[in-house]
Order: C-alpha cells, then structure tokens, then sequence
C-alpha cells in the first residue's frame, strides 16, 4: 500500500484518497482503513524517512558550536524538509505525530528546543519564541512557498523568517546550509 501511495504522492504530489488507494494496491478498502485509520496516518506513514533524515541533519546541526549557525541550519533544514517531502509537511502541520513518526518528532523538538534555548542565551533569538511557534512559522511558510518553491524566494522567505525572530534591530542573511 505504501508503494502505491508513495507512487501516486510522486505523480501528482498528493496521497491518494483511501478508495483509490485500495484500488491502486489491489486490496480492499478495509484493509487501508485498518493500516492506516486517517488520511494524516497515511501521510505520516509516506513522511517516516523524510523525517528521518531530518531528524539527522537537525542533531547534527544542533551540536554546532555556534547557535545562532545551528539555528539557522535547523530552520532551513525542516522548511526544505517539508517542501520536499509532503510526509514530512503532514507530520510537522499535525502538531502530534502518531505511529513510527511520533518518537522522530519528538527527536527533532528536542533538537530544536536545544539548539534555540542556546540562540536565546546568545541573544540571537526574541526570549518568547517557543520551539512550537518555529514549528507552526515554519509550516505556514512552507505552505506559503507551495505549490513550486524557486531557490530565490525560499532563500527570501527564510531571511524574512529569521529576521522576524531575532531582537529589534538585529538581522542578518541566511547562510548557505548543506541540504539534507
């Protein structure tokens, strides 16, 4: 079943709707509905890799030295993890992730939560701004640079996004971060 959806994801960039997916994988639409209960579990299940290599880059990213760096990293890590990866999007947008995606969300808060604890310290970051308001700015900018995201506005929007959460009068332009 995941075969046919992440196949039908590629083609038209959305999961199918449960019927067609029983159809696409030959089996009945029962059997969908009994693997994956909602069309979010669907989107979940299709996100668990994307989310994994997320999770990998963002650790990794929060053990830079350097918060303020490790920040922005993370940032653009899980905006271009979101824009190509609707799993991904599906699990971050949720808020409270089910199923094999839940213990990776929860690894990716906390690398979040580290990392922007430490750009507060600096004061890089507004003191305020909580891991859940990156999460829900970062999922309404992905979902503001859909349907086709071009490399000089996703560089803009994160600028526009970083800058929003540092103090008055700070600002700064977003570094080139290796893609995850």
């Amino acid at each position: 079943m995941l075969t046919a959806a992440r196949k039908q994801l590629r083609a038209t960039g959305e999961a199918p709707p449960m019927k067609e997916l029983a159809r696409l994988a030959g089996v009945g639409v029962g059997t969908v509905y009994r693997h994956f209960p909602t069309q979010q579990a669907l989107l979940e299940a299709l996100g668990v890799d994307g989310m994994r290599r997320l999770v990998a880059a963002c650790e990794a990213a929060a053990g830079n030295p350097d918060p303020v760096a490790g920040f922005e990293r993370i940032t653009e890590f899980v905006l271009r993890g979101q824009l190509s990866d609707p799993g991904v999007a599906a699990v971050l947008a949720a808020g409270q992730a089910c199923g094999e995606a839940s213990p990776l969300a929860a690894r990716l808060g906390a690398a979040v939560d580290e990392v922007l604890g430490r750009a507060r310290a600096a004061g890089a970051i507004r003191p305020e701004v909580s891991a859940d308001d990156i999460r829900r700015l970062l999922v309404g900018t992905a979902y503001a640079l859909r349907p086709v995201p071009d490399e000089p506005r996703i560089r803009l929007y994160l600028t526009l996004f970083l800058d929003g959460l540092r103090p008055r009068g700070k600002t700064g332009r977003v570094a080139d971060a290796d893609r995850p």
